[in-house]
């Protein structure tokens, strides 16, 4: 009877060891096979990173190639702007000058410049006035300044208002004026030359402290209307 006992437990522990054998086989398999599909994943996520990459190297090449392209088109709109701005400042020597007195608005006095070159030529800024014993030269209507220099080609004209001397009689230091110099600013705003000589109507032209000018306008209408 013990040595039928002895061979059946020495039976169980046998079949226990290959059953435990068995599960670690298995457990080792299902571990390999893991691994191998973890790899797969892997390197398709290296190429998608990958590709990412490349992706935002594409935009920055195409942003690159807009603004070389914005910057050929600004750099040629450069050069016809200055090819189109090629001309002269208007002085005395290129324009004749004249003034006349209008009915409306009350005392002014409407400057006219007209081309009479050959080239076109800029109206920069406002005309110093020098009017017959004027202590100094009469000050500017700043809200009448263009957004852009008048420009006059051969021939056109530009303009400005003066305003002479309040409508209400309250200026001060009034007096009439027989002689008026006008003188033009070049592109730096410097007033330049010693003036061009304005003929005024035979009886003088009445000027006290409210005397203003405008800016060199290209509209008669809009230069009288300060």
């Amino acid at each position: 009877m013990s040595s039928t006992l002895v061979r059946r437990r020495t039976a169980l522990l046998t079949a226990g060891f290959a059953a435990a054998a068995s599960l670690a086989l298995t457990a080792c398999g299902t571990g390999e096979n893991t691994g191998a599909r973890h790899t797969p994943n892997t390197a398709a996520d290296t190429r998608a990173a990958a590709s990412g990459t490349d992706s935002v190297v594409t935009v920055a090449k195409s942003n690159r190639s807009t603004t070389t392209s914005k910057a050929a088109t600004g750099s040629k709109g450069s050069k016809g702007t200055k090819a189109s701005s090629a001309g002269v400042t208007c002085t005395g020597i290129n324009t004749k000058v004249t003034a006349q007195t209008v009915t409306r608005p009350l005392n002014h006095l409407l400057l006219t410049v007209r081309n009479t070159g050959s080239k076109t030529c800029y109206l920069y800024g406002y005309p110093a006035l020098r009017f017959q014993d004027a202590q100094a030269v009469p000050p500017v209507v700043e809200d009448s300044q263009p957004q852009a220099v008048t420009t006059l080609s051969p021939g056109q004209s530009g303009y400005a208002g003066v305003n002479l001397s309040s409508a209400d009689g309250s200026g001060t230091g009034g007096y009439t004026a027989k002689t008026l110099s006008v003188i033009f600013q070049n592109r730096d705003l410097d007033f330049i030359g010693s003036g061009v000589n304005v003929p005024l109507p035979s009886k003088g032209t009445y000027i006290d402290s409210s005397l203003r000018t405008t800016y060199w306008l290209s509209d008669p209408q809009d230069a009288i209307n300060w």
